[in-house]
């Protein structure tokens, strides 16, 4: 079975989109998928990236193309519930070492889909640990176990590990891909994601 490395931080828009179209995908290649939770802010701090909307802000219409295509994504993989949240952009480390606890505690994919859905559904300020307590209680994850994890040492190295491995692997950004030794970057390369998955299964 191929598997799928997902580079991964819930401060990406793009994350979102990504993690939404791919069920099909795995289903398609029978791939197994591998979320690598990652700091954001701390890949760009290491890589000397930025944002987008920082990066190319002056650049004339650049943005507003980038907003169109992501319709244009949102039409083709049917994601219908996408919200821009007005609080973006948020310090996810919050929810970042909560998924890293979430791992430990085997609940990774029910914590996945409610924070996702709190951050790019419903426009949550997920960085107000009250919102995301209630978010984690809502969704019928033990918030205390989980609140507990993330101050733990353990839980805060593995995220600082994983973010600097990835960026000495050569991401720069979210989303970022991994089939065996190759990388792919972005919500548009899904489609050479899948042919190298299925070259990948053969």
């Amino acid at each position: 079975m191929p598997k799928l490395e997902f580079v991964f931080d819930f401060a990406s828009p793009n994350a979102y989109y990504s993690y939404r179209a791919l069920p099909s995908i795995l289903q398609r290649t029978g791939a197994e998928l591998k979320i690598i939770p990652v700091l954001l802010g701390g890949l760009f701090k290491i890589t000397g990236n930025q944002a987008p909307f920082i990066a190319f802000g002056d650049v004339k219409g650049k943005l507003e193309y980038d907003m169109l295509e992501s319709k244009r994504f949102q039409h083709k993989h049917g994601i219908n519930d996408f919200v821009f949240n007005s609080h973006f952009p948020m310090n996810t480390i919050m929810i970042m070492r909560g998924l890293a606890a979430a791992v430990e505690l085997d609940v990774e994919t029910d914590y996945v889909e409610s924070v996702l859905s709190a951050m790019w559904e419903q426009g949550k300020k997920m960085d107000d640990p009250e919102v995301v307590m209630d978010v984690w209680r809502e969704a019928g994850l033990d918030a205390d176990a989980i609140a507990g994890l993330i101050q733990t040492d353990a839980v805060k190295e593995a995220l600082k590990l994983n973010t600097q491995a990835m960026a000495d692997r050569g991401s720069f950004g979210v989303p970022t891909f991994y089939v065996g030794s190759e990388m792919f970057f972005g919500k548009e390369r899904l489609g050479q994601v899948e042919e190298e998955l299925l070259n990948f299964a053969t």
